[in-house]
């Protein structure tokens, strides 16, 4: 990178501080560059949004007036938010068209004013978006919907960051390819962008972006296990983690290993998360803007900062309440309660009835559409694009029972990961646990709920879709709380998320508010990660033994 490139980035990273004279000066320095540039072109004619690659603020002025866009929107210091929507106002009265955001916010799902509500009312969520804005140069919408619950986006992000950005095995530029290649098994383009850029920004090679057979052969080999993972990890075995540590001069170390696995099942499962919530492109990426005039009127730089981007903010919710959905879930939970205190079923129910629930959860049918054809821009980045989720007893396949009292993530995968991956086994295990115990204890607008027995039907209904078992638990109390197109939902989200519509997101729990729905998606993805993460680490110690 030029030293001219390098200062420019970091005046764009001064933004981030919390100082206000280091934000000023980074912003005048801004200014006076794209004042600059704009004198000595003139107006220029409207082309394209740049490709997701170009998603930094580089020479090219289109791609700066972008990342000014995103500013105004996603930016948490207010005086930076202030400044580029008057930094864009000057660029227009320049006659220089400048870009519109596409879309209406951070989900297709959730209305936009909902989501950035949440930051103007708690504090700590507003100290975290800074943190995160300081950290990335950016506040991306996955961020901003988990906003919904502070204490685990908290988690989330110091987990994401040690893995990505601290000291570890693996070199940086093979961290974000990994992303990529985990991203892309599910076509999922918005995780897959953001990580191409991440990619370029730390010296990656942009010849491995034409495809994973551009990639070194060591990568390559990553991509059996990224796919056998990401759609049926119950296949994986030690011969599988033995191919990686004796491939001789493209061998994998041990350390090496467990950092790509962690981060193969870090991706999978925020795909499930990203399209479970309808995320949208960012703002400064390809998808989120355009530098077309708007049909309805001369769009106007104040709208930006007013959010008058012309989107209709329909809460579907409001008219649409099933009546009585939350009580009848409520008086479910308490008739369990009570049976389990009554009786208690024999070992042999019990394992009945996790094989009987293990069957319907496969013959759940995950989405209406024909099969899903990847886009050759997304599907280069790994192999076998025709390699998914199947509905195996339909086929006589059947998925074998994994006993959590033989291998569980507390009594082995734990320390097996801490050891190999200083801290990250904890890190981890906090953000299992947040997303497993977080409670409000509400459901809807009822207080004072304990709602344990429903995060744990959550949890291991998924994990039953894997053929994982819990010993102690009710297999039959899961078909009393979760209804069919709750259970559609879950299948879809978790085994072929790039399926899920905003229609399936809002055909379940209708009366529920949506940071309740993002509090389901956290747990559904957590109990992916998981999920995948027993079966990685059981064959990585069965090679060990």
């Amino acid at each position: 990178m030029e030293a001219q490139d390098q200062e420019s980035l970091a005046r764009w990273d001064g933004l981030g501080s919390r100082d206000v004279s280091s934000r000023t000066a980074a912003m005048e320095y801004i200014r006076q560059d794209v004042m600059r540039k704009v004198e000595a072109i003139g107006p220029i004619p409207p082309s394209p949004s740049p490709a997701p690659s170009e998603c930094v603020p580089g020479s090219d002025l289109n791609v700066i007036l972008a990342h000014l866009l995103m500013l105004t929107k996603r930016c948490p210091f207010e005086d930076v938010k202030e400044r580029c929507v008057r930094l864009l106002q000057a660029v227009q009265d320049l006659g220089v068209r400048i870009p519109r955001p596409l879309g209406n916010g951070p989900s297709r799902f959730i209305p936009e004013k909902e989501i950035l509500q949440v930051s103007k009312v708690d504090t700590r969520t507003q100290s975290i978006f800074e943190d995160a804005f300081a950290a990335l140069g950016r506040l991306d919408n996955i961020s901003l919907v988990m906003g919904f619950h502070p204490q685990y986006l908290e988690s989330f992000l110091r987990t994401q960051h040690y893995l990505l950005q601290m000291d570890g095995p693996l070199s940086l530029h093979y961290r974000h390819y990994i992303g990529i290649m985990a991203a892309a098994r599910h076509q999922c383009s918005y995780l897959v962008n953001l990580h191409v850029n991440d990619f370029l920004q730390v010296g990656g090679d942009p010849k491995w972006l034409n495809g994973l057979d551009e990639a070194p052969q060591k990568l390559q080999q990553l991509g059996e296990i990224n796919k056998i993972l990401a759609h049926r990890p119950w296949l994986l075995t030690k011969e599988h983690i033995e191919g990686l540590l004796k491939a001789e001069e493209h061998s994998w170390s041990l350390a090496e290993l467990i950092h790509a696995v962690v981060l193969l099942t870090h991706y999978h499962s925020l795909a499930s998360f990203t399209f479970g919530c309808g995320i949208m492109p960012e703002i400064h990426c390809d998808g989120g803007h355009t530098f077309r005039p708007p049909s309805l009127s001369q769009y106007c730089v104040c709208d930006i900062a007013n959010g008058n981007n012309h989107g209709n903010h329909h809460d579907v919710l409001g008219s649409q309440e099933v009546c009585g959905e939350v009580e009848v879930l409520m008086e479910r939970m308490k008739q369990l309660q009570e049976c389990r205190d009554d009786e208690e079923a024999s070992q042999e129910e019990m394992a009945t009835r996790f094989e009987r629930e293990k069957t319907e959860s496969m013959l759940v049918v995950t989405a209406e559409d024909e099969e899903w054809v990847p886009s050759r821009d997304i599907s280069r980045h790994f192999e076998d694009p025709s390699y998914g989720y199947k509905d195996f007893s339909r086929r006589g396949e059947h998925v074998p029972t994994f006993r959590v009292q033989d291998y569980s993530w507390e009594d082995h995968g734990f320390s097996l990961v801490n050891r190999l991956y200083p801290d990250v086994g904890q890190m981890l295990d906090e953000k299992f646990q947040m997303a497993y115990n977080l409670t409000y204890n509400t459901m809807a607008t009822h207080k004072d709920v304990d709602t344990s027995m429903l995060r744990r039907a959550i949890w291991n209904y998924i994990h039953c879709m894997f053929g994982i078992r819990y010993d102690d638990y009710d297999y039959g109390e899961i078909n009393q709380l979760l209804d069919r197109s709750f259970k559609i939902y879950i299948k879809t989200m978790v085994c072929s998320p790039e399926k899920t519509t905003k229609r399936m997101y809002e055909s379940f729990w209708r009366q529920f508010q949506h940071s309740e729905k993002v509090h389901v998606n956290l747990l559904l993805m957590e109990a992916r990660m998981q999920a995948e993460l027993l079966y990685a680490l059981r064959a990585i110690t069965r090679y060990m033994t």
